[in-house]
């Protein structure tokens, strides 16, 4: 990680749906502002999980998050908002029978009424594609396009730090490409981003740090530019690797 401190501690998570079996078992992770870090792994690894929970939306049963300096662990879902730490799932993240417009208004409803219009105005600067669309319902979008409203909609309140559960899930390669390409923009505005994705490679060119999860733990991590090329990545997502290395 960068010199500066973190923005988002996540220290020995242990979460999960029911009393006794955890799916994230001890995981840690942190993020800086201005930096993508990539929660990367085999399926059924936690990834989703991981993020559900330090979201307030899955019970934590060890472990803590701290954001922003201020622990937050088990913070309701709809109180993180506030703190400033916004969640994109993966599916069911826009109003499908809204327009975009609407979905933009609905979102901006927990802002203070002077500053609803300027952050939509941004949205749509920010989301070109969801200017000349925003008439349209979004059920209609395209796949990438429905994934920028999503983020869009998370942005509008203007947080420290955002995290994005499978982004380009069902999405073409050229719409893998545009999503990502927006969520590196966003990035330079020094918004933190947490990034879960089975898309390896994708997520490994625009994050600036990985971390890769194996049975709800970390097995390894590393800057992105370094892991593309890295033998043990191959060897944990085939389950070749040892316990070597397991936190």
């Amino acid at each position: 990680m960068s010199g500066q401190a973190p923005l988002l501690v996540v220290d020995k998570l242990v979460a999960g749906y029911e009393p006794g079996l955890p799916i994230v078992n001890g995981a840690s992770i942190e993020v800086a502002a201005g930096e993508i870090v990539a929660v990367l792994g085999p399926n059924g690894a936690g990834k989703s999980t991981l993020i559900k929970a330090i979201a307030g939306l899955t019970p934590i049963t060890g472990g803590s998050v701290t954001f922003d300096g201020r622990e937050i662990t088990r913070t309701p879902a709809h109180r993180l908002v506030g703190e400033g730490l916004a969640f994109t799932p993966q599916t069911e993240n826009v109003f499908a029978s809204l327009s975009v417009a609407d979905n933009l208004k609905l979102a901006a409803g927990v802002l203070p009424r002077a500053l609803r219009t300027e952050r939509i105005e941004a949205a749509y600067e920010t989301f070109p594609d969801l200017a000349r669309q925003r008439a349209l319902t979004a059920g209609r979008l395209s796949g990438g396009q429905r994934q920028m409203l999503a983020i869009a909609r998370a942005l509008l309140v203007a947080p420290k730090a955002l995290m994005l559960d499978e982004p380009s899930a069902g999405l073409s390669p050229k719409l893998v490409e545009m999503v990502f390409a927006r969520i590196g923009d966003i990035r330079q505005s020094g918004v933190a981003i947490v990034l879960v994705e089975q898309n390896t490679h994708a997520a490994l060119a625009v994050a600036d740090r990985a971390y890769i999860l194996v049975q709800g733990r970390n097995r390894h991590e590393g800057p992105a530019r370094t892991l593309t090329s890295d033998p043990m990545i191959a060897a944990l997502y085939l389950g070749a690797a040892g316990t070597e290395g397991a936190a």
